[in-house]
């Protein structure tokens, strides 16, 4: 009786259920991007409908075949997150792939970057691409960029009591925070506080010189902490400051946990100043501006009185601030070659690609309280040493910090440690130098995009193997659900009943 009943506990039918659900979602998402095509005219109308037919299509059967398997155990919830984005590749591939030229390996290379909002591309003319497909492009990355919100809202009525699991599994950074008893709500609130902040920034990037299509892309590239541009040369092409300094503002705040601006939306905006994550995240990001000025000013690149004028309108300040808030918070949108700067700047630039943006954010990365926290356990065994009968234990928010969140994130950084490692390794055994293949997997793994030498912010990842662009797009959803949820199922004590 007990193995019959742990066979039908782990039955794929839910997930398959879930996937059907999810799909239906990807498949009516496409409708906007179909609107898009016809409004431009641009010919990729009948590969959008296609896509969308076929997607809704399998969707519908698939969910009606499934439709009495609503219950996740909760192994079945581990596989139906990390399945989740390999099936929304797979359908978010079919535009790209009926429109373009694009084989389908390099189309659900996209359609994953977007989705994990990696930002990495292999288009090597995006202006040449009809607007529908770049539409569909950017939206990939709004739809992916909160993705613990519309997965959750999505599987909510099917998940039942799961619904609290599906959220912590899809949660960035090791703190899930609930700012109402009931998940869904909380699901519905953060996605809506995401949903209005995108329109802010999308009315203030349309009011300057970017017409609405640009505008929404940019928008959906920037909140979802992305990075897909409708340009080659990125944020560059546009030449304006005020661009620049909107879409920095906006990385910020998609950086930041959006359960503090839930709280700044209703008027507690000391809730992010007594944030410790928020003010040392802050202070991370504060610190490497101030360091790379310091660089710039003594290169002999910049003529010294560029860097003593008004700091809204001086494009090597703005330059820096740019790289520094879209690094760290894993976005990847450029507004310069860093590749030109010194190797000290590009060394520093390198290790803001590990830090990320903060718990609850649409960042990626180790994040910010992770690296706080790791930082206090630190201080805490040298104090333990000087002190070895002393009790100290670790605080954090001014509460006391389990023994279940330090084991969770020394596992973490373990695992993601040694993932970056080895998949650095397996790049330089197929013959890319060093700083390729680590810049690579820390873009990769952390979802950034952009990295150093050959896969540089001039540069794209069209060059790599079909075979390593696959094993790329494996690592990209390792990143985005934060490495432990993927490689829990490698585990063979998962798969036991």
């Amino acid at each position: 009786m007990s193995k019959n009943y742990s066979t039908k506990r782990f039955s794929l039918l839910p997930t398959i259920n879930v996937l059907a659900a999810l799909t239906l979602f990807i498949g009516v998402s496409m409708g906007f991007s179909l609107l898009v095509s016809l409004v431009y005219g641009d010919g990729d109308s009948m590969a959008l409908l296609k896509a969308m037919i076929i997607t809704l299509a399998v969707g519908s059967l698939s969910y009606i075949l499934t439709r009495h398997n609503h219950v996740l155990a909760p192994r079945q919830v581990f596989l139906s997150v990390s399945l989740s984005w390999i099936s929304a590749s797979i359908f978010g591939a079919l535009p790209m792939y009926f429109a373009t030229d694009l084989s389908y390996t390099d189309s659900f290379f996209e359609a994953m970057s977007g989705f994990t909002t990696t930002g990495a591309s292999i288009l090597t003319d995006i202006e040449s691409m009809p607007h529908g497909i770049l539409f569909w492009r950017s939206f990939t990355h709004w739809l992916g960029g909160m993705g613990i919100i519309v997965f959750t809202v999505t599987v909510m009525p099917l998940a039942g009591r799961s619904g609290t699991l599906l959220f912590a599994a899809e949660a960035p950074g090791p703190v899930s925070d609930k700012i109402t008893p009931r998940i869904s709500e909380t699901a519905t609130l953060l996605y809506g506080v995401y949903a209005l902040i995108s329109a802010g920034e999308f009315i203030l990037l349309w009011l300057g010189p970017m017409d609405w299509f640009d505008a929404a892309c940019h928008t959906f590239g920037t909140m979802a902490t992305g990075g897909f541009s409708t340009k080659n040369a990125s944020i560059a092409h546009f030449q304006s400051a005020y661009v620049e300094w909107v879409i920095i503002i906006f990385m910020v705040l998609a950086g930041t946990n959006f359960s503090l601006h839930y709280f700044g939306l209703q008027g507690k905006v000391t809730r992010y100043l007594k944030s410790r994550e928020w003010q040392f995240w802050m202070s991370i990001m504060g610190m490497a501006v101030g360091v790379l000025l310091i660089d710039l000013y003594f290169s002999p690149s910049y003529q010294v009185d560029s860097l003593v004028v008004n700091a809204l309108n001086a494009e090597p300040i703005r330059q820096v601030v740019f790289q520094v808030v879209s690094i760290i918070t894993t976005t990847g949108f450029v507004t310069a070659d860093f590749e030109q700067w010194s190797q000290f700047a590009q060394l520093l630039l390198f290790s803001l690609m590990f830090v990320g943006g903060m718990a609850g954010s649409t960042g990626g990365g180790i994040k910010a309280i992770r690296i706080l926290l790791f930082t206090k356990m630190a201080i805490t065994e040298l104090r333990r040493m000087i002190h070895p009968r002393a009790y100290l234990p670790i605080k954090l928010r001014n509460q006391f910090v389990d023994d279940d969140a330090i084991r969770n994130t020394t596992t973490f950084l373990l695992f993601f440690v040694a993932i970056f490692v080895g998949y650095s390794l397996f790049l330089t055994a197929f013959g890319h130098d060093l700083v390729t293949s680590a810049t690579a997997s820390i873009s990769m793994l952390s979802n950034i995009g952009p990295g150093l030498a050959d896969v540089g912010p001039t540069d794209n990842f069209s060059f790599f193997s079909d075979f390593e662009k696959w094993s790329m797009t494996f690592m990209m959803m390792l990143g985005r659900l934060e490495v432990l949820t993927v490689v829990v199922l490698f585990n063979r004590h998962f798969w036991r009943s």
